[in-house]
């Protein structure tokens, strides 16, 4: 967005706001306008920051457990055992590429995780949870990832854009 300033003195100021992510459609572009006004007004202490004081776990964390729990089940795998519940897993791991390809995807999961559950830190600290409901989504999100964080965020905009509706 690109904002221009007439000046007193005669000359014009011309300023950039990134929108981050990008608007996808008409349909965003009150919603975000009404963010970033809410930030602004609590950046100037206007109104406070909202506070996040109950947890929610989304239902798009399936999306990360069917995932994991299949990681689970193939680092479960052994040669050894012979029961037919590991039978699939007999199959299924020379083709991705054995056990190698297992502890590299459980290295991925604990970096990605543990760096997305440091950012869910940082919202339930600046969004004042508490310590039970931040805890609950830090944890939340060491388990299941984006889902978690994503779904907190989008329940902090629609917070902020009451706050600034009961405003006006």
């Amino acid at each position: 967005m690109t904002l221009t300033c007439a000046m007193k003195s005669g000359g014009q100021n011309v300023v950039t706001i990134p929108l981050d992510p990008p608007l996808s459609g008409y349909g965003e572009v009150k919603l975000r306008l009404l963010e970033m006004k809410a930030e602004a007004q609590e950046g100037l202490g206007m109104i406070q920051a909202p506070q996040l004081k109950a947890f929610h776990l989304p239902s798009a964390v399936l999306k990360t457990l069917f995932p994991i729990l299949a990681l689970i089940y193939c680092t479960l795998y052994s040669p050894e055992k012979s029961s037919p519940l590991f039978v699939p897993a007999r199959f299924i791991l020379p083709l991705v590429g054995g056990d190698y390809t297992v502890k590299l995807a459980w290295i991925t999961v604990v970096l990605l995780h543990g760096l997305e559950s440091f950012y869910t830190y940082s919202l339930c600290k600046k969004h004042k949870t508490g310590f039970f409901v931040g805890a609950a989504y830090v944890i939340a999100t060491l388990l299941f990832g984006f889902p978690v964080w994503t779904d907190m965020r989008k329940r902090i905009q629609t917070m902020r854009i009451d706050s600034v509706m009961k405003v006006e």
